[in-house]
Parts: C-alpha cells; structure tokens; sequence
C-alpha cells in the first residue's frame, strides 16, 4: 500500500536564516557530531525514512550565519552507529568529485550503517566552490551535466564490479572468485578508471541515488538515473507540474521503478495558526535586512541591495535565461508571479528554506495539507526542513506524524532495515558491471 515518505533535511541551526540568532539555538554545538546525533535519533523515533545533509563548497558571507560545518561523509559513521533503522544521506559533488573516490567511501558506508546510505549527486553551482578545486571558474551547465551522467555511470558499475557471490572466505583456498570480480576498464571523456572497487558489494548493491533536477537537463537525468528526487515546489499548482513532468520522463525513459519524488516542507506547528504564525513572525524579526538581500542576490544572480524594500520585486529575466540553479530561481518566479509581492514580502517568504513549500498552522491542518499534496499528484512525501533545530523537527514528530499514523498513510513501525526497504525499492540484481 502506497505511503507517504520522510526524510529529515538536517541543516545547521535550522533552515531559517537567522536561526541560530535564538537565544537557545544549539550554535554552540555544531561541530559536536553528538548534536547531529541526537537529530537523527529524533527522526529515527519518528520512523522517517532518512535523515539528508547538503553540503557546499565554500563559505563566504560568514558574518550572517553558519551554512556548512561538518564535511557530511565524514559524520556518517558516527551516525550509522548511534541510530539503527533510519536511512543516511549524503550530497556529492560530480563535478569535484571523482567516482572511484565517491563508490568506495559511499560503499563502505553502506556496509557500516548495515545498508543504510544514499548519496544526492548535484553538480555545484558557484564560481567560489570551483575555485576551491582548480577551476578557475564554473564550467558551463551542459559540461557539468555531462559530467555527472558519467559520474553516475562510473559508480555504478564500480559497485557491480563484484558480484554478491565474489566471496568465497576459503580458508584453505581462495578469499574471493576472481571470476565474480571484474574491472569496469572506463575510458571516458571525463574519468579513466580501472576499478574494480576495493571492497564487495554492499548490503544495498547500490546505495540509493537520489537527484535534485530542476533544468530541463536535470530532469532529463533524474528521470533515467535517479532512484528518489528532491524538488523545490512553492505550491500544489507548481508541485503537479513537476510530478506529472517526472513521472512522464520516467515511463518515456522505460522504468517501472516507483521514484519516489519528495519537495522540501517548511513547517510551524502549534496548536493555534495564531501561534503557529507568531513563530515565525519573531524568527523573521530576527533576521538583519542586509543579510536578507544578500541571500536573494545569490539566489537571483544580480546584486538587490539597493531595491526599495516596500515597492513591488523588480522585473526578473526569464527561466530559459537564467543561467544559475533553476529550481530555487523558478520557485522565486511563481512567488511573484502568484503573490505580486514587494521585496520585504519576498525575503519573508525565502527566509526558511528558499521558497520551499511552507505550511503554518496546527497538527491537523498541516497534516491535511499534506494529505492534499500527497493525493493529487503533488508528493510522494517530503524533504521536511525545520525552521529551527531541534524544536521544529519535534513539534512535527510529536505533533504531526501522529495524526498521519493514524490515517493510516505513514507507518507506525519500520517494516524493512534498509533504505531501498523504507522508499519500497528493488535491490540491483548482481551483475558484473
């Protein structure tokens, strides 16, 4: 039977960009892998699929708050151990990283977490991250992506260059059958890699691939390579367009596989939308103009800061024209195309989560909403992005998951041990990649 799907995008202090400005924010603690290990261990009682990290390349504007801490890889032995069930996953780079590298970390996380591990390719997107790896700026969108198909590719057969039966652990003859271990020999236009990977195949076979593709390239390779799918979705109206765009790319590209796709949830939860609306509105008050037309100038790609705050957002180029990440550049797009909003209106709605979909108000009137996605062809499930960390993550757990339980549209106990087994996925046959 068909269920909504979770997972915990785990980011700082909270998504909301000030935060960490709260007189109890956990600021302190964030290179203390125990706090992200209480995070996923509240997320894991909530039964969510997964817990999700970004990662970034770079950090500049350091003065407005923390973006990146801990390298996420590294975290994920560390949470592997202090939680059982709930899945881990972890952004890669394709254009900074190397395959060969990415297969054998991500590989091995599956075999410590038990078969837990998935890994969101992106291709990066700023010329400060690239300057950071020997690019002297971003190369162009159409070599990225064809970098990360490759990418892709490469992985995936070097996680299939041992087959499930390569292990003979003969202590009188042989440890493993070289006959079930082959190298993939790869010869392409970005990577020459040999293999085969230097440990056998996972739990998982593969760990989940999940893709975040918002230009018409990016859905194009979500659509033939992804497993599960990330989305940037402001409302239902725009959520379907994605969804129904998808799941046609998929049945033209010959799957069956379900991919699950799963937008990003902003949620503030309380038992009045009065209150619900009060949490925001004191988060909001806390975050500085300045910091605020700093994030929409690196989401639009042209300086704002000198806009008049209570007159209408300026005119935008087009979609097609815009040649940054377009999911979070559409999104600001419908924003004002559906809200004619001015620019102090603006930064109020992007100031958690970027313009994700955001949903206040109380347990059960979120719980609908959900619902109403999840039935019309909006979600599988979702990113969910706390506003603020801890308590937002617990006030959805406590308050909202409950009441979805009870519908009987998410489950109230883990029925499988891995991830492929959380999103009702297929383990990759065995065969020599």
């Amino acid at each position: 039977m068909r269920q909504l799907h979770f997972n915990l995008f785990i980011m700082g202090c909270g998504h909301h960009r000030a935060a960490w400005r709260q007189a109890n924010s956990p600021v302190e603690q964030l290179g203390d892998v125990r706090y992200y290990e209480k995070l996923a261990q509240i997320a894991e009682r909530g039964k969510l699929d997964a817990i999700f990290f970004a990662d970034g390349q770079t950090n500049d504007k350091v003065s407005d708050g923390p973006r990146w801490f801990l390298e996420p890889l590294s975290m994920m032995s560390a949470l592997a151990r202090a939680t059982e069930r709930i899945g881990l996953i972890s952004t890669v780079s394709s254009t900074f990283f190397n395959p060969f590298h990415a297969a054998r970390v991500l590989s091995s996380l599956d075999h410590i977490s038990g078969g837990r591990m998935g890994w969101n390719v992106v291709t990066s997107m700023f010329d400060a991250e690239a300057r950071n790896y020997s690019y002297p700026a971003m190369p162009d969108h159409a070599w990225r992506y064809g970098r990360a198909e490759e990418f892709v590719d490469t992985a995936l057969r070097l996680y299939d260059s041992w087959t499930d039966e390569a292990l003979l652990l003969d202590r009188a003859g042989a440890y493993a059958d070289p006959d079930q271990v082959r190298a993939i020999m790869h010869h392409g236009e970005h990577f020459l890699v040999d293999g085969p990977l230097t440990l056998p195949r996972s739990p998982q076979g593969h760990p989940v691939l999940f893709q975040a593709g918002a230009s018409d390239q990016g859905r194009d390779l979500a659509a033939r390579k992804a497993e599960a799918i990330y989305a940037v979705a402001f409302d239902l109206p725009a959520a379907q367009a994605y969804y129904r765009d998808i799941k046609r790319r998929v049945r033209e590209a010959g799957r069956t596989d379900p991919v699950p796709i799963m937008p990003g949830l902003v949620t503030y939860v309380a038992s009045t939308e009065a209150e619900a609306r009060r949490k925001k509105a004191d988060l909001d008050g806390l975050l500085p103009t300045d910091s605020s037309l700093r994030q929409l100038s690196t989401f639009i790609g042209q300086d704002c800061s000198d806009w008049e705050l209570d007159a209408p957002v300026p005119a935008l180029p087009a979609l097609e024209a815009f040649t940054g990440p377009k999911g979070r550049y559409g999104t600001i797009l419908r924003i004002i195309e559906t809200q004619q909003p001015t620019l102090r209106s603006l930064l109020g709605s992007l100031a958690a989560g970027g313009g994700h979909c955001t949903m206040i108000g109380t347990p059960v009137a979120i719980a609908d909403e959900i619902e109403r996605w999840w039935r019309n062809e909006g979600a599988d499930g979702f990113n969910l992005m706390p506003p603020s960390l801890p308590d937002g993550v617990e006030d959805f757990i406590e308050q909202v998951i409950p009441i979805l339980q009870e519908r009987g549209i998410f489950r109230r106990e883990y029925t499988g041990t891995t991830l492929r087994e959380h999103l009702g996925l297929k383990r990759p046959a065995s065969v020599l990649g």
